[in-house]
């Protein structure tokens, strides 16, 4: 019998209002629902509707400057990813928390909450904030550099692992004839000292449906590669090239390989934001709509924040001066730094153009035309060695979700039943018809670990002799073959333009 054929991973990433920064002053989009729970109760019914893996609420823990342009403010995601919870059965529910403003026991009891709330469906997209100006929310007088971020990171994210692994499987009991409601054998101290960190545990929480959380990071700095390779079982990362795409995919599968983990573990998620239509003309036309409703004063900050320049209105038509970038320092290390540099150096586009390519989804890819040339995007970096599946990223919503998954939708006058975007992909075989699990493990095709402790409990019961259980910073170490970056299949050019 054949293996059955890799399909796709998709996820839906949730902002408020869509990815374009000028989503909630289209005609479409409703500002008055931003806050309202049954909007992002229906948009998450929807993308279940469709089999999505997950929706994914990002978050920050300071407010942007740029909030005076466009709906940059942030959602508590714990709290709305509950409600979303309870009003769905399968759909993955992704959050992003702090490792450098966040502590790891409160952190493992909220991420634990959800996993058990929503019966296994909890992932954490592990960061490590980029936002200098997070630290006096907090009490410090300096943003930690990127350095000592991610060393906190490393040792963050071991914790939590032992936390959520210090209740083995069978350590609760509530058995009523014998009067035994835990097994305390079972649960053990974390007692970690490490040079950042101090935690005693045990986690108050019993062990989750999915035993824990699964990794999910962002990052493709070389801090962040690392990282990913060490832990991370999902990767979310931003493209413009296929080429660009295909180098993050072998380089991170073959760190990961190197440490001894199987890299078919640990799936790698471009973001994507489709702009579709009934002709490519059309598309266009809607992208060219949303970027005239940019409004200058955002797009300044954000090239700003981005690149470190200070630019004028007056100087929108002129070239992005490039020799007054600084690539070196705190903001180099970046990847999203070296992305926007990376389209400046390549494109030479003026200081108006390069707004708007950011405008669509901050560095992600952003993508124009019909269904067809959007599923054919998406299959040829599937294909060819860039990516496992996608984060998609309406550049507006509901609507913008709509024309990507439903099965009709109307464009003016012409009918497209069935040619939308997730149907295509079903109808070559590219993505599931349904789901064939109940938790996100299920969904991205990832095991369940096994508790640290529970070898340890066997040795001391003298039932050892088993394989010795995955580490939570290791979680599956069966290497497999990957390719080299000299390896990936040769590019080819893509149906879609930037």
């Amino acid at each position: 019998m054949s293996a059955p054929r890799r399909q796709l991973h998709l996820n839906l990433f949730v902002y408020p209002g869509g990815h374009h920064e000028a989503a909630w002053r289209y005609h479409g989009s409703d500002p008055a629902r931003l806050l309202d729970i049954g909007f992002y109760q229906d948009l998450a019914r929807r993308a279940e509707a469709a089999t999505f893996d997950a929706v994914f609420f990002a978050d920050g823990p300071s407010l942007p400057d740029n909030v005076r342009y466009a709906s940059r403010f942030r959602l508590e995601p714990f709290t709305w990813l509950s409600a979303i919870a309870a009003a769905t059965e399968r759909i993955g529910l992704i959050a992003t928390a702090s490792t450098t403003y966040s502590e790891p026991y409160n952190l493992a009891r909220l991420f634990a909450s959800l996993d058990h709330l929503s019966r296994g469906r909890a992932g954490w997209n592990i960061v490590t904030t980029g936002a200098p100006d997070a630290a006096a929310n907090f009490g410090l007088d300096a943003h930690p550099v990127h350095a000592e971020r991610y060393d906190r990171a490393r040792e963050f994210v071991d914790v939590v692992g032992k936390l959520w692994d210090s209740w083995e499987d069978e350590a609760l009991v509530a058995d009523p004839a014998t009067g035994v409601f835990a097994d305390t054998d079972r649960v053990h101290r974390v007692d970690h000292r490490g040079r950042l960190l101090a935690v005693r545990g045990p986690l108050n929480t019993p062990r989750t449906p999915q035993g824990r959380p699964v990794y999910v990071q962002a990052g493709s700095s070389e801090d962040g590669r690392a990282f990913a390779a060490r832990y991370a079982e999902a990767v979310f990362t931003a493209h413009q090239t296929l080429a660009s795409a295909q180098e993050y995919y072998a380089d991170v599968k073959a760190r990961a390989a190197a440490l001894g983990r199987d890299p078919e573990r640990l799936l790698v998620l471009p973001g994507v934001s489709p702009f579709i239509g009934s002709t490519e003309a059309e598309a266009r036309a809607l992208q060219e709509e949303f970027n005239e409703l940019t409004q200058p004063g955002y797009s300044l900050d954000l090239l700003r924040r981005l690149l470190g320049l200070e630019l004028s209105e007056e100087e929108l038509d002129g070239p992005v001066p490039r020799h007054l970038i600084e690539t070196g320092g705190e903001r180099g290390n970046g990847s999203r730094f070296q992305l926007v540099l990376d389209i400046v150096e390549r494109e030479r586009p003026t200081v108006r153009q390069l707004l708007h390519r950011l405008a669509g989804a901050r560095g992600h890819r952003v993508v124009a035309g019909t269904p067809e040339q959007i599923a054919d995007t998406l299959q040829l970096w599937f294909e060819q060695g860039a990516a496992d599946g996608f984060n998609v990223m309406p550049p507006h919503l509901p609507g913008g979700f709509d024309v990507f998954a439903d099965e009709a939708v109307s464009y003016t006058h012409l009918d497209v039943y069935k040619r939308q975007v997730v149907p295509l992909l079903r109808r070559r075989g590219l993505f599931r018809e349904a789901y064939q699990g109940t938790t996100l493990r299920d969904h991205y095709g990832l095991t369940r670990p096994e508790s640290v402790y529970a070898t340890r409990t066997a040795e001391a019961h003298g039932t050892a002799g088993a394989a010795a259980a995955p580490t939570a910073a290791d979680p599956t170490p069966t290497p497999v073959p990957v390719p080299t970056p000299a390896e990936v299949p040769a590019r080819q050019k893509e149906h879609v333009p930037s």
